[in-house]
C-alpha cells in the first residue's frame, strides 16, 4: 500500500487486476447482449476501505463512458460490476450510446479509490497523484487523477477546469472558503 498526503491507495494484485477488467469486460458484453451477468469473482487483495470506483471506457482516444461511485455499498468486484453496467447509461452519450458491434474496439479501464480527504488547501493538490471532488451548495463534480496527466493540465487548470466543466461553478471556485474541495488518489488499470 503507497501513501500520499495521508491518503491511501489499494495494493492490487495483478492477478485481480486481470480479473476486474475481465469482469467489466464480459459484464459490459452481456448487458449489451441481454444476457445475465457474470459471476463475480473472488479477489485476493480486496482493500480493507473501498473508496470508491470509476470504469471509463475508450475507443481509439475518444471517451465512450465514464461512471463512478464514492463510497460503494458492496465490494470491490460487486462494485465494478455495477459501474461497469452504469458506464453503459453515462448521459453524457445517450444519443450515441455503445453499441455492440463496438465491444472490440473497447478499451476498458477501472480505477479503485482511495478514501477521500477535505483539504483546507487545494494548492497541495499534486496533478497526476491527486483526484479532486469539489461541492458547493447543490453542484459537484469529480476528476481522476490520470485527467491531470492524459491532458498536460497544471494543478489551478485541474481544479478550475473541475469546477467549470464538471460542477458548473466559476473557474475560480475552488478558491471559495464555502467550497468543499476533497482529495483522494487512485490506482488505475486498463486492459492493453
Amino acid at each position: 500500500m503507497r501513501t500520499v498526503d495521508n491518503l491511501e491507495l489499494p495494493a492490487m494484485d495483478p492477478a485481480d487486476k486481470q480479473a476486474l477488467l475481465t469482469l467489466a469486460r464480459e459484464t459490459i458484453a452481456a448487458q449489451l447482449g441481454g444476457r445475465a451477468l457474470p459471476e463475480l469473482p473472488a479477489l485476493a487483495s480486496e482493500p480493507a476501505e473501498l473508496g470508491g470506483v470509476f470504469v471509463t471506457l475508450h475507443n481509439e482516444r475518444r471517451l465512450r463512458g465514464c461512471i463512478g461511485r464514492f463510497n460503494p455499498d458492496g465490494g470491490l468486484a460487486e462494485t465494478v460490476q455495477a459501474m461497469a453496467v452504469a458506464t453503459l447509461g453515462d448521459p453524457r452519450f445517450r444519443h450515441s450510446p455503445v453499441a455492440s458491434p463496438e465491444l472490440p474496439e473497447l478499451r476498458i479501464e477501472v480505477s479503485v479509490l482511495s478514501k477521500m480527504r477535505r483539504t483546507t488547501d487545494p494548492a497541495s493538490l499534486e496533478p497526476g497523484v491527486h483526484g479532486v471532488y469539489i461541492r458547493r451548495g447543490g453542484h459537484s463534480g469529480c476528476f481522476l487523477p490520470q485527467v491531470a496527466t492524459e491532458l498536460g493540465w497544471d494543478r489551478e487548470t485541474f481544479l478550475s477546469r473541475c469546477c467549470a466543466d464538471k460542477a458548473g461553478l466559476p473557474p475560480d471556485a475552488w478558491k471559495y472558503p464555502d467550497t468543499e474541495v476533497h482529495l483522494f488518489t487512485s490506482e488505475a488499470f486498463e486492459e492493453k
